[in-house]
């Protein structure tokens, strides 16, 4: 088999290069190891900065977003019992963020790519990349029991962090910068009516707590927690206990308890690949970069990835000029950072550290105090929350 563009990985990253490719009349072949259904079905992030909401819709596939996300101009902040709005849409002009699953967004780009004729294999295993800077690099795998090979103009990694693609650049070429947080997110999803109609960070003594949704109907929940967490520990009843703990307020403002029906930990990790090109591969996404959930960049800073690799891929393969592709890790780790410093210092000043001094804790609160009494500190988060701050275009 020959294609233009080779892409490991159905997720996000991947199936959006592959349908912004598409739109450019450049042809590609996506490859992933599980099937549709897991893909289709795994639970990850939920919140769409602005430029990914336009992207999406600009390039055709946001007509369920559309429809079924919920828009949120606004976030509250909360701490010391106390909850405090930053009006996102006022501070940036009018910007604002989706609330809309990845899951979602995984469907509709499978579904355009399929009814546009795109090829994307499903459950292909022993995936190995060759001649990465020969002319054409390839692909192998093995698919139904069948060994196969892809001949590749070029190659997008876009399968995770845990991939074959970062892997397969030499030992010495790339350096990996990462930070492992000695905690963690325990997270849930509840049949219930959102009790809100925007998100709730919370900065607690017994740790941080995030209120989210996922429609109407579905409440996405977070508590910290201990990194080796045993989940069967937190019965139904301890995890709505602690949440309401660490949630509610005196104002009368209650959570809506419901059905648990997901539990799940999540680490936090940052973890940042540069530079994110070897020879004519091209990392993206998870491959390149993790940030912890707490700025609800991880996703954001893929699509932005696949922004920058889409043009450069075009633009070379129509002979206009390889120019976009070799500035393509220097262009994209200048909004890779800006995300990753967002993400830490979020993650940093709304999480409980076990080390922590007295000292250390009023300079939390002294900073939570400040972003919300200030206006130039809550329009430099409102900024980075919806993406529209300078250094992450």
């Amino acid at each position: 088999m020959h294609t233009q563009v080779g892409i490991i990985g159905a997720g996000p990253s991947g199936l959006l290069l592959s349908h912004l490719l598409h739109l450019n009349g450049i042809e590609s072949i996506v490859l992933e190891n599980r099937s549709r259904q897991y893909v289709e079905e795994r639970i990850r992030a939920g919140v769409l900065e602005q430029g990914t909401v336009d992207l999406l819709n600009d390039s055709g596939v946001g007509a369920r977003m559309q429809k079924h996300g919920m828009v949120h101009r606004g976030l509250d902040l909360l701490f010391e019992g106390k909850r405090h709005r930053i009006d996102l849409g006022e501070l940036t002009g009018g910007k604002a963020v989706v609330v809309y699953g990845q899951h979602e967004v995984v469907k509709d780009l499978i579904q355009a790519r399929l009814d546009a004729g795109g090829q994307i294999l499903f459950e292909v295993g022993d995936v190995s990349l060759h001649d990465l800077t020969a002319a054409q690099p390839r692909i192998r795998f093995v698919k139904d029991g069948v060994a196969e090979e892809i001949v590749c103009d070029y190659i997008a990694g876009c399968d995770g962090f845990h991939g074959v693609s970062r892997a397969a650049i030499p030992s010495g070429v790339i350096r990996e910068f990462e930070r492992t947080y000695p905690f963690a997110w325990l997270g849930i999803l509840a049949q219930a009516a959102p009790a809100a109609d925007e998100l709730i960070y919370a900065h607690h003594e017994r740790g941080f707590s995030l209120f989210s949704m996922r429609s109407p109907q579905i409440t996405r929940l977070y508590l910290q927690c201990a990194p080796d967490e045993d989940l069967a520990a937190w019965s139904d009843d301890r995890i709505w206990n602690e949440l309401h703990t660490r949630l509610e307020t005196d104002d009368g403002w209650k959570l809506n308890e419901g059905p648990i029906i997901q539990k799940s930990i999540t680490p936090m990790r940052s973890f940042v690949a540069e530079p994110m090109q070897y020879g004519r591969m091209f990392l993206a996404g998870d491959a390149a970069h993790i940030v912890p959930p707490t700025g609800a960049k991880g996703m954001n800073s893929a699509v932005a990835d696949v922004k920058v690799l889409a043009r450069g891929l075009t633009a070379a393969l129509r002979d206009q000029g390889t120019d976009l592709l070799d500035a393509y890790s220097t262009t994209c780790l200048k909004h890779v950072w800006r995300k990753q410093h967002f993400s830490w210092w979020m993650t940093s000043m709304m999480h409980r550290f076990a080390d922590n001094t007295a000292f250390q804790d009023h300079m939390q609160l002294s900073e939570l105090n400040y972003l919300v009494r200030s206006r130039a500190a809550a329009t430099m988060f409102a900024e980075n929350y919806v993406g529209a701050s300078v250094d992450s275009q």
